[in-house]
């Protein structure tokens, strides 16, 4: 695993539209965040550019991530918001380069498609806020992606939920967001989970689908050598008019617990407004006892 340069005052962070459009107006509060940690801020193409949904056609946003990806100036790469789309480039991107110098890339929810395909080349990325998030982030969440960025250390200490199984582990942290994930199985993108911990977390998901893409994920073998669970955000989950019978958590614990892993659940990182940014592709120490939860990055 090829851990990228850490950041220093003066390099440049590139914003770019992998997914949901994203205007220059909307990226004042992260350029004055970054530049409030000394670092200088360099706006893609995409940012601005309107194809219905999307920040630019799947050429144009290509080509500015391969730009970035490719630029020695550029020391991270930073998704400017999720939604969907970024499945639609990734084919189109030439890791070449990347892969021999490599830089961050942050962000999470669609992103995934990036931290997962950047996982497989072995490259470890951050799974971190988003300038579309900047605004509505707590300032301990900010400081959660500085202290990565500069390669400060990083451990979380959380209460733990009655719901948790306990155990230790140790190993490399993957993953993502459950959906994304799920929409990557039989790629070239898709995760190799063996003997490593997962990660995962989720947003406005009916309940059905959560157990169709965790019983996918059992049938695909992803749990079968897996050191560990963290489950953060299930965020807006939904149910039919006909209840499934199951929440999240439950669903969950029904598959994972017949693997004898720790598994933590309520986890501060996804789609919630406490999303700390983990350090995907790093080693770490994870914890799950009576009274805590801890996670360290080695």
């Amino acid at each position: 695993m090829k851990i990228p340069p850490y950041l220093k005052k003066g390099d440049t962070v590139a914003i770019v539209c992998t997914a949901r459009k994203f205007f220059p107006e909307d990226a004042i509060p992260a350029k004055e965040l970054l530049e409030s940690w000394g670092l200088k801020t360099k706006l893609g193409n995409t940012i601005g550019l309107d194809s219905c949904q999307l920040g630019g056609t799947d050429a144009q946003r290509a080509v500015d991530f391969q730009n970035m990806m490719d630029d020695d100036n550029i020391k991270a790469i930073w998704c400017a918001r999720g939604g969907y789309g970024t499945v639609r480039i990734i084919d189109m991107l030439d890791f070449t380069k990347f892969k021999k110098h490599p830089k961050w890339i942050m962000g999470f929810s669609d992103v995934t498609v990036l931290h997962s395909h950047a996982n497989v080349e072995r490259v470890a990325t951050l799974h971190s806020i988003m300038p579309f998030t900047v605004p509505k982030a707590p300032e301990e969440v900010k400081e959660t992606l500085r202290k990565a960025l500069f390669g400060e250390p990083i451990e979380y200490v959380i209460p733990t939920v009655s719901y948790n199984v306990k155990g230790k582990a140790a190993g490399e942290l993957v993953g993502g967001n459950l959906s994304i994930l799920y929409s990557l199985f039989g790629s070239k993108s898709s995760l190799d989970t063996n003997g490593k911990i997962l990660y995962i977390e989720d947003l406005d998901e009916y309940l059905y689908h959560v157990d169709r893409m965790m019983q996918n994920m059992k049938r695909n073998g992803y749990f079968e050598n897996v050191k560990g669970l963290i489950v953060g955000g299930m965020t807006d989950m939904h149910d039919n008019e006909i209840p499934f019978g199951q929440n999240a958590v439950q669903i969950i614990t029904a598959i994972a617990s017949q693997y004898n892993i720790p598994i933590a659940f309520d986890f501060p990182a996804g789609h919630m407004k406490d999303n700390r940014t983990l350090i995907l592709g790093k080693q770490v120490d994870f914890e799950v006892n009576d009274k805590e939860v801890k996670l360290k990055f080695k």
